[in-house]
């Protein structure tokens, strides 16, 4: 069965020579050729700033988030690839992710004041592939996976993801031509089956 697929390319640096980008073009070379249909968004590519208090989230979000953040809506499967930086993602992703979610696009109002709000993302799965120069194996047992763990349940699945799944790449600046040639490959299959 084909997906409707959107891939963020969360590097806030758009010339297309890392890692990252070779990683998103992986998976949307896999989900091309499985006939998925592919639809991107390079956030090195927009310019927008950063919210700066709480009653920005109630009004819509500047041009291009709005356009962008339709390729979102029309998705059934988001995967959102990124470097770990200073232990999380990049602060132009996360502005992102909060001027995507503005005007209740991600969340809706809870009936009761004490409630959860209502995630709007319901029906979506999602991917989230980090890259980072740490082991990943000490990332997630020294460290807990704590950024990735709060990516995974304060915004994808709050917002009503599911399945949220992860890939993680470790060591990625010393892993080589083989290396590299590796994970974009296992990237690539993860983009033919749309998970």
């Amino acid at each position: 069965m084909t997906k409707r697929v959107c891939i963020i390319d969360g590097h806030p640096d758009g010339s297309g020579h890392h890692l990252i980008d070779g990683v998103c073009d992986a998976y949307a070379r896999g989900a091309d050729w499985a006939g998925h249909k592919v639809s991107r968004i390079n956030i090195g590519h927009l310019d927008y700033g950063f919210m700066r208090n709480a009653e920005a989230f109630a009004q819509a979000p500047p041009e291009p988030i709005r356009s962008e953040r339709e390729k979102i809506a029309e998705a059934e499967h988001v995967v959102m690839a990124y470097p770990l930086w200073l232990g999380a993602m990049p602060a132009a992703l996360k502005s992102f992710l909060e001027m995507t979610a503005c005007d209740g696009f991600m969340l809706g109002e809870p009936e009761q004041s004490n409630a959860m709000p209502i995630g709007k993302m319901k029906g979506k799965s999602a991917r989230l592939i980090v890259t980072m120069g740490m082991p990943g194996i000490v990332y997630k047992l020294m460290f807990g996976a704590h950024s990735l763990k709060g990516t995974e349940l304060g915004i994808m699945k709050i917002a009503g993801f599911y399945p949220v799944r992860h890939s993680i790449f470790g060591m990625v600046e010393d892993i080589g031509d083989e290396g590299r040639a590796r994970i974009l490959k296992r990237v690539e299959r993860l983009g033919e089956r749309a998970l």
